[in-house]
C-alpha cells in the first residue's frame, strides 16, 4: 500500500527568520492523523534567514539527523559536539538522557536550507552523542546512498534505531528498483524534482508512505533529490 503525503497538506510557519513546513505534527501544528509513521517522528523542511537560528534549547530520548541542501548551519550542544554543517554533510544527534543545543545560519547573506529528522530511539535514556559526515552528490548520483543505519556500515553514520536512511540524486530517465524486505516499511520524502514510485507521482516537498510492498520501481521524470528510510 502506498499512500501519499501531499506537500500542500504539511504544517506550515513563516515566523519572518524561519520559513518551516512540517510533515508530521510539530509545534503548533498538530494533527492526530499524521503524529509519525513507524519510529519516523519528525521531517521538518527548514529556511533559516542570514545570522538567525535557534537559540540553546533541550532534547531529550530521540535521535535527530540534519540533512543540509544549500548553505551553513552551526551546531553547537552540551555533548561537546559542534560543527558547521554544509550541502552534503549529514549530522547525528542522539539526545538520549538529556541533551541542549543551539543551531544557527553561519552565513551572515545567504539563507540555510535543510531538513531536520527525528526518530524515535530503541532505548529510553541513552547517553547523548553527536557525530557528523559529508556524502558528495557523486555517491548520490543515481544510486541509494546509505546516509544513516544501526551497525554505521558502509561509512554510515550510527543510529540507536533499527532504521536506515538513504539519499539518491535521481536523473530523468533513470529508474531504481528496490526490494522491500518481509516486515519492513519505507518513506520517501521528495526534496526536489518529481518521480514516480510504482505508479504514484510525486512532486517537490510530497512524502510516500509505504506498506505491504514487495518492491518499488522508482523513475525521475524531473531531476529530483529524495531521502528514503527503511524502517521496522
Amino acid at each position: 500500500m502506498l499512500t501519499l503525503r501531499p506537500s500542500s497538506a504539511r504544517g506550515h510557519f513563516n515566523f519572518g527568520w524561519l520559513d518551516t513546513f512540517h510533515t508530521f505534527s510539530f509545534g503548533d501544528y498538530r494533527d492526530p492523523q499524521h503524529m509519525a509513521f513507524r519510529s519516523l517522528r519528525v521531517i521538518n523542511e527548514d529556511r533559516v534567514d542570514p545570522a538567525k537560528g535557534f537559540d540553546t534549547h533541550p532534547h531529550r530520548d530521540m535521535e535527530i539527523i540534519t540533512y543540509v541542501l544549500s548553505g551553513a548551519l552551526s551546531h553547537k550542544d552540551s555533548s561537546g559536539g559542534k560543527g558547521i554543517i554544509k550541502r552534503g554533510d549529514v549530522q547525528r544527534m542522539t539526545a538520549g538522557s538529556g541533551i541542549e543545543h543551539s543551531e544557527a545560519n553561519e552565513s551572515k547573506t545567504e539563507a540555510v536550507h535543510l531538513l531536520q529528522i527525528w526518530l524515535f530511539p530503541k532505548s529510553r535514556g541513552l547517553p547523548p552523542s553527536y557525530d557528523q559526515k559529508h556524502f558528495s552528490d557523486d555517491e548520490k548520483r543515481n544510486a541509494l546512498r546509505l546516509l544513516v543505519s544501526p551497525s554505521g556500515e558502509g561509512g554510515s553514520l550510527t543510529i540507536q534505531q533499527d532504521a536506515s536512511i538513504f539519499a539518491s540524486i535521481l536523473e530523468v530517465g533513470h529508474t531504481l528498483n528496490r526490494a522491500i524486505a518481509p516486515g519492513r516499511h519505507v518513506w520517501i520524502q521528495l526534496i526536489t524534482g518529481a518521480i514516480t514510485v510504482n505508479d504514484q507521482r510525486m512532486t517537490a516537498g510530497d512524502g510516500l508512505a509505504v506498506s505491504d510492498e514487495t518492491a518499488l520501481a522508482i523513475q525521475a521524470t524531473d531531476k529530483a533529490e529524495f531521502l528514503y528510510f527503511d524502517l521496522a
